[in-house]
């Protein structure tokens, strides 16, 4: 067995809570999230660019889905290569699921 990656968590100085590398897994965002007491992280791509917010609520909602696997990457819920665990009504006013918020820079 090998050792996981290590986990770089830093806080976000734009009050975005806590911002984490993309290809964390949605297990250990989840534990960040519970450590953090938040609702939400901003993840960074690895030029540690904030690329988007990523919900507690997401998260769970894809925790509880039949496609969930413990291997999945934030990266993997962003760009939208999974498939989706929100039902088609469940798609937000601007077309994007729920709990996932874009960044603008």
């Amino acid at each position: 067995m090998t050792d996981p990656a290590p986990v770089t968590v830093v806080e976000d100085i734009e009050g975005h809570g806590p911002r984490v590398c993309d290809d964390m897994t949605v297990e250990v965002a989840l534990a960040v999230m519970a450590s953090a007491r938040v609702e939400h992280l901003t993840v960074c791509d690895g030029d540690d660019q904030s690329t988007a917010l990523i919900t507690l609520v997401r998260l769970a909602v894809l925790r509880d889905s039949s496609t969930y696997t413990d291997r999945i990457r934030l990266r993997d819920v962003l760009d939208g290569s999974l498939p989706s665990p929100v039902r088609p009504d469940g798609v937000g006013e601007h077309g994007g699921a729920p709990g996932v918020l874009a960044l603008s820079r």
